[in-house]
């Protein structure tokens, strides 16, 4: 026996238009960024509004015998801590069993590029899509994993010990998060299932599940040649650009004319499973795969390869600049040969790789014989971000995820790995090997998270949360 859909859908229907949809609009308008990108983010108080909001409504809609607290550990962003008690198990049932729930609250900065009457701090509701920084990533994850146990509490079905973990300091690389899971480990146990919240969908007809992430590698490469500005005609073609010998730098690391990475360190091998999960994501998306970026018309993608574009964006690694410094806007740009140019490096590192020693490769890289004797440094920021690849799923799992995508999508899933990194799951997984991971989520085309025009598909939302009760229903009764 399992949960009723039809009911399911109804009170997971009824519980998005009466709260959840009306407080995620309150959330999205609080700039609640990541401490990295806001580093006075305790003083500015929007963190601590964001976690007070959020945790207001779940204790309005705490299970019965559940408990909340709000978890601060010195200056650190704090975390939302829910334990919802074992209920309707039978006999059968294994002592300290754990279901862990995982989501965030904190959000990526602004971005430029929204559409008119948008913006990431307006909360926009367009046909049945929520536009607004953080409501897909991943504001919804914690009215989700509620609802779903509600769901099941309605409806006296069974579910293990479950608690709900949410953080503050995921976009910054969840670098408070390890201290957290330290103090909080006697009271999470050993999960033997993860649900994770936080992850993509290749579209909105189906359920999708992440089985693998990249991790990730940021730092700042700085070149400086001259101690302060001269005059272009006086020094070009005496003293080198430090744009050429940060461009030449960079061109050490990834190939210019195609992208591709240079270093063979910075590769692994990739699983033959995931290969074959590449072709068939390839063959359900199609062109779908690349046409589901906001691109100009004409331009075309890197390969006409679908599954080859796949691979690319879930286990190759690939190099993104995502800021600079010392470059001047271009009005106030004067004939001036700049003393110094930086560069924010974001590079995706396979799934597998050790990100310590991908570290170490780039550095060394970067750093060493530098063109022209300039000054040239590679500064990481914090600690690299390893990435993920999921463990086998247990025969349960896979007959738990059909089951529920055929019966809130009726199409099957789709196993997919994801470019971008979770670094939770990474620390995870190295905690509780035995565990079984359930990874998913709402970002799908043109959801376009840490972009312009970010929105949360509320139809998307609501099957993923009646699809969560039903795995969890079928892990009691495994």
């Amino acid at each position: 026996m399992t949960i009723d859909a039809d009911a399911a859908s109804k009170q997971i229907d009824a519980t998005f238009a009466e709260t959840i949809v009306p407080t995620l609009t309150t959330y999205i308008g609080i700039p609640n960024k990541s401490p990295m990108f806001d580093p006075q983010w305790k003083a500015n108080g929007h963190m601590d509004a964001a976690v007070e909001l959020l945790a207001g409504w779940a204790r309005a809609n705490l299970p019965t015998g559940a408990t909340l607290e709000v978890v601060t550990l010195g200056e650190r962003t704090p975390v939302i801590f829910i334990d919802v008690p074992a209920s309707n198990l039978s006999g059968e049932a294994r002592e300290g069993d754990t279901v862990l729930l995982y989501g965030h609250l904190d959000k990526q900065p602004e971005m430029t590029g929204w559409d008119e009457g948008l913006g990431p701090w307006t909360p926009v509701m367009r046909g049945e899509r929520l536009y607004g920084r953080g409501g897909a990533d991943d504001g919804y994850a914690i009215f989700a994993s509620l609802t779903a146990l509600n769901v099941l509490a309605q409806q006296g079905r069974p579910h293990a010990r479950c608690v709900v973990l949410i953080e503050a300091c995921e976009e910054s690389g969840s670098f408070d998060l390890p201290a957290y899971i330290e103090h909080l480990a006697p009271r999470i146990g050993t999960p033997s299932l993860v649900v994770c919240l936080d992850s993509g969908c290749g579209n909105y007809d189906q359920l999708w599940c992440t089985t693998s992430l990249r991790g990730l590698v940021i730092g700042t490469l700085e070149v400086s040649l001259l101690r302060e500005g001269v005059h272009s005609g006086d020094g070009s073609g005496v003293v080198a650009s430090s744009f050429r010998v940060a461009r030449a730098l960079v061109e050490r690391l990834e190939d210019s004319a195609n992208g591709a990475i240079k270093p063979t360190a910075l590769f692994v091998e990739i699983p033959r499973g995931r290969i074959e999960q590449a072709a068939r994501v390839a063959e359900v998306l199609g062109d779908e795969v690349w046409s589901k970026f906001p691109l100009h018309d004409g331009v075309r993608p890197v390969t006409k390869d679908d599954a080859e574009l796949v691979l690319n964006r879930t286990w190759r690694p690939a190099l993104a600049v995502t800021g600079a410094d010392g470059l001047p806007s271009i009005a106030n740009a004067g004939n001036v040969m700049r003393p110094n140019t930086a560069l924010k490096l974001s590079l995706r590192i396979p799934p597998t790789l050790d990100a310590e020693a991908a570290v170490a490769t780039v550095k060394a890289l970067l750093e060493q014989d530098p063109p022209y004797g300039a000054k040239v440094t590679f500064t990481p920021h914090g600690a690299p971000n390893p990435g993920w690849n999921a463990p086998a799923l247990a025969p349960w799992l896979s007959e738990a995820l059909e089951g529920a995508s055929a019966t809130y999508f009726d199409r099957p899933p789709v196993f997919m790995g994801e470019g971008g990194s979770i670094p939770f799951m990474g620390m995870l997984g190295k905690r509780f090997p035995e565990a079984q991971f359930f990874i998913t989520g709402v970002l799908g085309p043109m959801s376009n998270a840490h972009g312009p025009n970010e929105f949360l598909d509320l139809p998307m939302a609501k099957k993923l949360t009646a699809c969560v009760a039903d795995v969890i229903e079928r892990h009691a009764q495994r």
